[in-house]
């Protein structure tokens, strides 16, 4: 996703000769933001001419050729027409690394502050002075009370290895394969004055995925969110781009209040009017309109796991069931995932005759609990492993080393054997031969529709099935309260949703879900009896009645 505020290329020399980015790469992206998004940011950041602007410093990390920028300015011409006041030398700090780009900026700032009746000598002088070439994530830090703009989202093969060294090293957020607007969040975060504001319009990918922690976590420990709308959907570039956009405001204090929206293709200039409208009336109810939703939370959520989507409604239910209730695991549960071999085809069978007597363990497959009883098909797991987690001895069972020795060749072309040559035979994962007997439930990885199967013990869970332990919970109580959809809301907003609707109850999402730890015996009763009945209405019924709640909102 680029704006005007693109990061395009700039001359090795000016940074040692460090490799730029090819500008190719980045003129290819390039989308204007519309203008009454500019507007809406700038509204929500509180950049508004009824303010003395001239006394408040804003920064557009990458100004491209103005889309935000120009809206900075005529903001400030007006603000210092009001009070009879000249502009200020030092109010606007623009970046951006093509020098086309800052000539282009710096023609319209001149051609604005002409037309709003600024002298020219003057208008070219604060245009030169605001507008300057360089590289915002290598540059020195600019203290500012604002950050507005577009970061840029450009593809890791795109940025040379030397500059994407670079930037790591001086953004610790930007982890795993970190695209480059993380650091741009960092480092804007990191130059605001206390009571700073940052308003981006970007992806949204970092408030979901592996690579934002760091910044979610950072963002958690530091600043406050006031403020994110979900965009996908709307027309907010003069482009169409796939790019998930969100625009989320935050501020350097500690975390208060967060307003929430959920924006639909509705939603436009005069929808955004309303909203911002909406946003000055502190005690305003939750709001409902064909073009948003919108909430008022009474904070955001913490910590570098991943955040929640929703509608606003959504995600205060889910803020008050995390304030009231405590994590699955919390309550003496245990989450965790089935054997994975490395090779299915060598280390299942429906012949335990194969092996020596106990070298065959029972194993429940996805298929065994589709009905929602586990009904066994008789595969069974040729296990290489001791009860003390040991590797067993081939020698010891002929029959078992014969079989691995058949399949040798499949067996070390695997990872695990590669790293591990003396060890060729192992699993992937150790078998726990303790979780075997026990009374678990069992959950398949890919479902429309969270589906807990009861295994009273006796099976152990192949790879594509969760399961959940506990010595605490009569386990058919628990299978109600995660067969009701309450708990589907959980993993709703959390979890990856693939294409069909199907979601990953993996077990980092499972373990988001919480849970009464105390239950009346009528509700206990109500959820095993639908948990045995599979029936979802009923086990729905008795879930709100558990956690307080009368419905859960769409």
């Amino acid at each position: 996703m680029h704006s005007r505020n693109a990061v395009p290329d700039v001359d090795h020399t000016a940074l040692g000769g460090v490799a730029a980015i090819p500008e190719d790469a980045v003129a290819n992206g390039e989308v204007y933001t519309r203008d009454w998004i500019v507007d809406m940011i700038l509204d929500l950041v509180g950049y508004t001419p009824d303010r003395n602007l001239a006394e408040i410093t804003i920064t557009d990390p990458a100004c491209g050729t103005g889309a935000f920028l120009l809206g900075i300015v005529k903001r400030l011409s007006d603000a210092c027409r009001k009070r009879e006041i000249d502009l200020p030398d030092q109010g606007i700090y623009a970046l951006d690394l093509l020098s086309r780009n800052v000539h282009a900026s710096r023609e319209a700032v001149v051609k604005l502050l002409v037309e709003e009746e600024w002298e020219a000598g003057r208008a070219e002088e604060l245009a030169q002075a605001w507008i300057r070439q360089g590289d915002y994530l290598l540059s020195e830090i600019h203290a500012t009370d604002i950050v507005v703009g577009n970061p840029p989202y450009i593809r890791l093969e795109d940025v040379p290895d030397d500059r994407m060294d670079m930037y790591r090293q001086n953004h610790p957020t930007m982890v795993g394969r970190a695209d480059i607007y993380v650091g741009f969040y960092e480092r804007a975060l990191t130059s605001l004055r206390q009571d700073g504001a940052l308003g981006f319009i970007c992806a949204d990918r970092w408030m979901r995925n592996q690579y934002g922690r760091v910044l979610r976590q950072v963002v958690a420990d530091r600043y406050s969110m006031d403020f994110v709308a979900i965009m996908h959907d709307v027309d907010a570039f003069e482009e169409q781009v796939a790019a998930y956009p969100a625009i989320t405001v935050l501020r350097k204090r500690p975390q208060g209040e967060v307003i929430a929206v959920d924006t639909t293709k509705l939603f436009d200039a005069r929808a955004a009017e309303d909203l911002l409208a909406w946003t000055r009336e502190p005690n305003a109810p939750a709001k409902s309109t064909p073009g948003y939703k919108a909430a008022r939370l009474p904070h955001w959520f913490s910590g570098e796991e991943f955040w929640p989507t929703g509608s606003p409604a959504r995600l205060a239910m889910l803020e008050d069931l995390n304030d009231r209730f405590p994590t699955l695991e919390e309550t003496g549960a245990k989450v965790g995932i089935g054997v994975a071999t490395g090779a299915d085809a060598v280390f299942l069978t429906h012949n335990p005759e194969l092996v020596e007597d106990g070298r065959a363990l029972r194993m429940s497959m996805v298929k065994d609990a589709k009905s929602g009883v586990l009904n066994w098909g008789g595969t069974h797991l040729l296990n290489p492993w001791e009860e003390d987690g040991s590797l067993v001895d081939l020698d010891r069972y002929p029959k078992l080393k014969a079989h691995f020795e058949e399949h040798r060749v499949a067996l070390e072309k695997r990872h695990v054997a590669k790293k591990q040559p003396h060890r060729w035979y192992k699993t992937i994962d150790k078998v726990d031969h303790a979780l075997t007997d026990k009374p678990k439930l069992l959950l398949p990885d890919m479902k429309l529709t969270i589906h807990p199967v009861l295994d009273e013990g006796g099976y152990y869970p192949h790879h594509n099935l969760y399961y959940v332990v506990s010595s605490t919970w009569d386990m058919r109580v628990l299978g109600g309260l995660l067969l009701s959809r309450v708990a589907q809301a959980f993993v709703e907003a959390y979890a990856v949703r693939m294409r069909g609707g199907t979601l990953r109850f993996q077990a980092q999402y499972l373990r988001r879900i919480r849970v009464p730890r105390e239950l009346c015996q009528s509700d206990q009763v109500a959820l095993a009896r639908a948990f045995d009945e599979r029936d979802v209405d009923a086990a729905t019924e008795a879930a709100l009645r558990a956690y307080g709640i009368d419905r859960i909102p769409d």
